[in-house]
């Protein structure tokens, strides 16, 4: 299994850097984020508008620009997640974990355990891994993954609504309007989508900085320079 923990017998030969996370993954990593800020802090003022500014009404079209710069977004982070799923394909095995968990495996589940051991203190160092340890590669698949999936459905079937019957919106996800209960409902858990997009955001920050000071290998550099070091 790819980015599983490694074990104490393997540990010297992988001290050595590895690389992991390929450009193409690096380049998506950090256009995924700030889409992602930027459809946090639009969505926001959508469902929180803005007072109207003073002056002609065709002369202001604040919160019209807002939902366009959000639309924009939107799209940015559904090519994006498409790419990504395109280089999941090509691109090395570890470019894969983003989109599955591996449960059939008994040896996974193991790692699982030892990952959580350490979180809850009854282990005094993380395991080291490769790529994402099986914790980390499960809140990635559910809250990055699931959870990406599921806000490009429903914003788009929102967007059908306002490109009207017979679009390609309309006919792709519009859908989904009635299935989520109606428009009020969609809005909604898309709303509630965007607040667990932030809160995962914001642990996995937290996590990714406490793993470069506490573990025992590179964690923010890695996203950076794409190589996985070891401090042993």
């Amino acid at each position: 299994m790819q980015g599983s923990a490694i074990s104490s017998a393997e540990q010297t030969r992988h001290r050595e850097p590895v690389y992991i996370f390929e450009l193409p993954v690096r380049v998506w990593h950090w256009v995924h984020a700030l889409s992602i800020v930027v459809l946090s802090v639009t969505g926001y003022l959508i469902a929180h508008p803005l007072s109207s500014p003073a002056g002609e009404a065709s002369e202001n079209f604040l919160m019209g620009n807002m939902r366009l710069v959000h639309f924009i977004a939107g799209y940015v982070f559904t090519i994006g997640f498409l790419v990504r799923i395109y280089w999941a394909i090509v691109g090395n095995k570890y470019s894969r974990e983003l989109f599955y968990l591996p449960v059939w495996s008994g040896k996974w589940w193991g790692e699982l355990v030892e990952e959580v051991k350490y979180y809850l203190f009854l282990r005094r160092e993380a395991p080291l891994t490769e790529g994402h340890n099986p914790l980390a590669q499960t809140a990635m698949w559910l809250l990055n993954t699931v959870l990406g999936l599921f806000m490009i459905a429903t914003g788009f079937a929102m967007y059908s609504e306002n490109l009207g019957l017979g679009s390609w919106a309309d006919r792709w996800f519009g859908w989904i309007v009635p299935v989520m209960g109606g428009s009020q409902n969609l809005k909604m858990w898309h709303y509630f989508g965007m607040w667990l997009f932030i809160m995962f955001a914001i642990i996995h920050i937290y996590m990714a900085f406490r793993a470069d000071a506490m573990g025992r290998q590179s964690s923010v550099r890695t996203i950076v320079d794409g190589w996985r070091r070891y401090k042993d």
